[in-house]
């Protein structure tokens, strides 16, 4: 039977830094090696999509458009075709931002690999807000 939604979960963390230079960090998948370690290895551009090496072997990475609207999201097809799509977004906090992540919880994956993924996800959060408050503006 197939799954018409999954459970997910949004996991957020507050950046005291504008929201515009936080967007603008993270539209730029070049970037995403200093903060996501998921992606970290061999990331490297070919037409419109990005390949990496993850920790279920290559990977390729479909990130959006820049846009106005903090959208960053992107999907990962993995070696076995199966594609994960992430929504991620960097919305406007007071003078600082929020920056959410929604984690889907697919199709064989357990609680405790949700939850694996969850901190996982959270520790990554963490290098990016480390990373946007302590770089120079």
């Amino acid at each position: 039977m197939l799954v018409s939604t999954y459970e997910c979960r949004s996991i957020s963390i507050t950046i005291d830094r504008d929201w515009r230079e936080v967007y603008t960090f993270l539209a730029r998948p070049e970037n995403f090696p200093l903060w996501a370690s998921g992606l970290v290895n061999g990331l490297e551009k070919s037409g419109d999509e990005w390949f990496a090496d993850g920790p279920s072997g290559r990977v390729r990475i479909r990130f959006s458009l820049p846009n106005d609207f903090g959208v960053v999201d992107h999907t990962v097809m993995l070696g076995d075709g199966a594609e994960v799509y992430i929504p991620l977004r960097v919305i406007r906090n007071g003078y600082g931002s929020e920056v959410v992540f929604t984690l889907f919880r697919i199709e064989g994956m357990d609680e405790a690999r949700f939850q694996s993924d969850a901190e996982w996800v959270e520790r990554d959060l963490e290098t990016l807000k480390a990373l946007m408050e302590n770089a120079p503006s």
